[in-house]
């Protein structure tokens, strides 16, 4: 039987795990792009500061385009000397005229173009990424509005603990998605270029050197930083953090709903839930579990990029060529994640009887604190505790509620009235703050979205 082949580079699980336009701001293409670019600001940067002839700095422009190369071709003879750029630097000068050639990559070095490149796959990734988690920070936003009281039961240990909001639980996923965003925003701003030539030095250069690199971040539109960071991987480790963060924030989203999604439990549904290969009547929760699957091989290649952070003298033997599929493959997981978790926000289905009815499993038990907070001035703490405690006991063994057996106890009806027994047992009535907390999150949600 023949097989029908792809020449899709992402194999055949990409597609999940990433998105088209992440796949393509971060293909073998976009780099050599990135690169190119590289190559380009700087004859331009150059030719601005009267190093080399405005007239070959436009010929160098005009034949840095990735379309002009194959790729492939200097993947494989990156191999003989562990970096792509003497490959790259070799066909581009090839494409030149005579007068052109001297001036390529003058004063550069490998790194500085990796590097540079490496900061312009990410920033515009990051467009990608920070646009998904702003627009799933609106669709909480929107359900914790809507849903400021529709009241759930809260779980610790994955047991039933006390009444809170589903509003409240979704204000807490817009915290998180807002703080995300806000250190994508700093990490974005701190992408910087990097140039110091072959020690970082910029000797090559002369005293040109500082301008070049002022006018090549200007030309790039990255940060300029106050000296070369070859071996100064500070900003590669904020950003794989941040990023790392991002993916903690939408899996954390994700295993929410996954357990909400549970059979059992069924609070939540996702707007178009999966099926399954062998039982037609499952309907599975498939965006959140391709974020939890992303979101989990996240921290191995965090870590990979912290791990390489110290490097030797002015170019690392190893390390620093050790972080460049680890980025790629963090920039593309998270941008998946985030879309993934964009739509599974804006088609998520809540089910506020079902809230109401898990509510009701343990026939009240979960008020428990609520009714010893209210004997708690009559008897005592240790008192009122021990006196719930049997209650709760009675009402397990008895099969009855918390609240007919508050109601039909001598000791707690000599303190509470009747109407006080039926509100300390009212779930809807021992919300505490979190209404308000609903309401902080939306406001500090607002203000960011002035700026």
């Amino acid at each position: 039987m023949t097989r029908p082949y792809s020449s899709r580079s992402d194999g055949l699980f990409g597609p999940m795990f990433g998105t088209p336009a992440a796949a393509e701001r971060t293909s073998a293409g976009a780099w050599l792009q990135a690169m190119l670019d590289f190559e380009s600001a700087l004859a331009a940067a150059q030719a601005a500061a009267g190093v080399v002839p405005r007239a070959a700095a436009e010929e160098i422009a005009r034949c840095c385009r990735a379309e002009l190369f194959d790729v492939d071709s200097i993947a494989e003879r990156a191999v003989s000397s562990a970096t792509p750029v003497i490959a790259l630097v070799r066909d581009l000068t090839a494409l030149l005229g005579e007068d052109a050639k001297p001036h390529v990559h003058r004063g550069a070095t490998s790194q500085d173009v990796i590097d540079t490149a490496a900061m312009l796959v990410a920033r515009d990734v990051l467009d990608l990424i920070i646009d998904d988690l702003r627009a799933a920070a609106d669709e909480c936003a929107r359900l914790a509005e809507q849903h400021r009281g529709t009241v759930m039961i809260a779980r610790s240990l994955l047991q039933q603990a006390l009444p809170t909001t589903f509003g409240n639980r979704c204000a807490t996923w817009l915290i998180s998605l807002d703080e995300a965003v806000a250190a994508l925003e700093r990490i974005r701003g701190r992408l910087a270029v990097q140039f110091g030539g072959a020690a970082g030095t910029l000797a090559a250069l002369g005293a040109d050197g500082v301008r070049v690199l002022e006018l090549l971040a200007a030309e790039l539109g990255l940060a300029e930083p106050v000296a070369p960071w070859h071996t100064d991987r500070t900003r590669v480790a904020e950003l794989a953090g941040a990023l790392g963060t991002a993916a903690g924030a939408v899996g954390k989203i994700a295993l929410d709903v996954e357990l909400h999604a549970q059979t059992e439990v069924g609070e939540l549904a996702e707007g178009a839930a999966g099926g399954s290969s062998a039982m037609p009547h499952k309907q599975n929760p498939v965006s959140a579990v391709l974020v939890t699957a992303a979101s989990k091989r996240v921290p191995g290649l965090v870590a990979t990029l912290l791990a390489a952070m110290p490097q030797e003298h002015e170019r690392a033997a190893g390390s620093w060529q050790s972080e460049w599929d680890p980025l790629t493959d963090l920039l593309r997981l998270v941008a998946a994640a985030a879309a993934q978790t964009r739509r599974l926000l804006a088609g998520l289905r809540v089910h506020p009887e079902r809230m109401a009815a898990n509510l009701d499993l343990t026939r009240g038990l979960v008020m428990a604190e609520s009714a010893a907070g209210r004997l708690m001035d009559s008897l005592g703490r240790t008192e009122a505790q021990d006196l719930v405690g049997r209650l709760c006991r009675r009402a397990v063994q008895e099969g009855t509620t918390l609240r007919a057996e508050l109601l039909a106890d001598q000791r707690v009806r000599e303190v509470l009235s009747e109407d006080e027994i039926v509100a300390a047992t009212e779930p809807a009535d021992y919300l505490g703050s979190a209404p308000a907390f609903v309401d902080r999150a939306l406001t500090a949600h607002a203000e960011l979205e002035k700026r």
